[in-house]
């Protein structure tokens, strides 16, 4: 089983992978079949069904099939252009589509939001349609948003290689399923997950720059983080949350001169660092999937602090982060899932803790068993965490449970260093405990906002 490192951290538009930039890719997938199939429809329809009917709203799932359908991509958009993209569509009710010309979509009535039961495949449904000039339906799609930006039909869900670029690729000569083939491939040969995760991606794209494409997507991740620590405001969506990083960072830069700083102020730079990102992502900003939008805080976060606090972090260590991260992040993709809506936020801010912490532990050197730990207590102690947001936003708890995350993922990393990687329970057990759980957990504690802090919080 192959899951690139590009795979999991995906440059992108806020507020959600799986219900902003996982809407934007799908649309342009349906204008890709139309183009292929050499189709030349009159007019554009499409319905967002469970998860994404219920906080399509507030997660900009319209604003995001809107633009898909207009030709953007979230890798590529600037977030800037997005609200004049938007008057546009909304004066002239007609998109321009590359090699097929101007369709008529009108956002107030072609875009359906149906709050029926969800579509059986999961729970973030979508079905695209392709009208000819008397009505007549010339191409109907059902597509999903899996999680972290990723997108399958019904049938390749049911097979689950085609779910994403993971199969069992000849190329990639340390393809493990789970962590415990990780662990014996790494005993077996010697290497650190770092080397054999780094193998497998030089054999997939021998011709790639695979330092500079980490180096791209760090500098990314930072690029919001800094973006986030000196802009103020109020989020965007009704709730009225103040932005709160950049003040918090200006109280945190005036303590640094104190004589007896608080030891525990660490963990107030590993808020901010991850809360910026987040108040970014909740504005609709340009950042990471790591592994999810809504869970994008927590790495870069961890990272800074491995740069900012710890004896010399350095950027051949933010390398293999982001390696062992993407190595920890396949294993959950392939065996559980990252996506709110399928297993609530234990597979979003769980699922990027244990990313972190594996990632930490590895640029500190951490043994190969140290990593696998760190993974394990970081998820364990997120099993059970709901997706409650108030108001369908991606603000509250969002924001702040990033900075949670990225404290606990620091936790698991120094308890996993202090031991030798003896440990009790598997990072497979809890990740197929995770899975089960969110099997278990009601669906209004998967991102529907029908439950939790959604419903017991008045939104303003």
């Amino acid at each position: 089983m192959f899951i690139s490192v590009f795979d999991i951290f995906k440059i992108g538009i806020g507020p959600s992978s799986s219900h902003t930039m996982g809407p934007m890719v799908a649309a342009g997938r349906f204008l890709d079949d139309l183009r292929s199939k050499g189709l030349k429809p009159a007019r554009l329809t499409a319905s967002l069904h469970g998860s994404l009917a219920f906080t399509g709203k507030g997660h900009a799932s319209d604003r995001a099939i809107c633009l898909g359908l207009a030709g953007h991509d979230p890798a590529t958009i600037d977030p800037a252009c997005i609200d004049g993209e938007m008057e546009r569509l909304q004066r002239d009710k007609r998109v321009m589509v590359e090699g097929i010309g101007g369709v008529a979509f009108d956002p107030e009535t072609d875009l359906v939001f149906d709050y029926g039961p969800p579509l059986p495949a999961h729970a973030n449904g979508m079905i695209f349609r392709a009208l000819g000039p008397d009505g007549e339906t010339l191409l109907e799609e059902t597509v999903y948003s899996i999680g972290g930006g990723f997108v399958a039909t019904a049938e390749e869900l049911d097979r689950q290689n085609d779910l994403m670029p993971q199969t069992n690729d000849e190329r990639a000569p340390f393809a493990f399923r789970n962590a415990a083939e990780m662990l014996e491939m790494g005993e077996a040969s010697g290497l650190s997950i770092e080397a054999m995760k780094r193998a497998n991606e030089e054999a997939r794209d021998p011709d790639g720059d695979l330092d500079e494409g980490l180096d791209r997507i760090w500098r990314a991740m930072n690029a919001c983080l800094e973006r986030g620590l000196s802009l103020d405001g109020e989020l965007p969506g009704g709730l009225k949350i103040k932005r709160r990083a950049r003040a918090i960072h200006q109280k945190l830069l005036g303590d640094a001169g104190k004589n007896r700083p608080f030891q525990h102020t660490v963990m107030d730079w590993l808020g901010v660092y991850a809360m910026a990102v987040n108040e970014e992502n909740a504005a609709g900003g340009s950042l990471v999937t790591a592994p999810t939008n809504g869970a994008a805080g927590v790495i870069p976060a961890v990272i800074r602090y491995y740069l900012d606090h710890c004896p010399d972090g350095c950027g051949a260590g933010i390398r293999t982060f982001l390696l062992v991260a993407a190595a920890i992040g396949g294993i959950i993709k392939a065996n559980a899932s990252i996506s709110g809506a399928e297993v609530g936020c234990q597979g979003e801010v769980g699922s990027a803790s244990a990313m972190a912490a594996a990632g930490l532990c590895a640029a500190l050197g951490g043994s190969n068993a140290q990593v696998e730990n760190a993974a394990e207590i970081a998820l364990e102690h997120h099993l059970g965490m709901t997706c409650d947001p108030i108001g369908g936003l991606v603000q509250v708890p969002c924001i702040e449970r990033n900075a949670l995350g990225a404290v606990k993922a620091v936790t698991a990393a120094s308890l996993a260093l202090r031991g030798d990687g003896t440990h009790f329970v598997p990072l497979d057990s809890c990740i197929e405990t995770m899975r089960q759980t969110g099997l278990d957990m009601t669906d209004k504690y998967k991102e529907t906002s029908k439950g939790g802090l959604a419903v017991n919080v008045v939104a303003c």
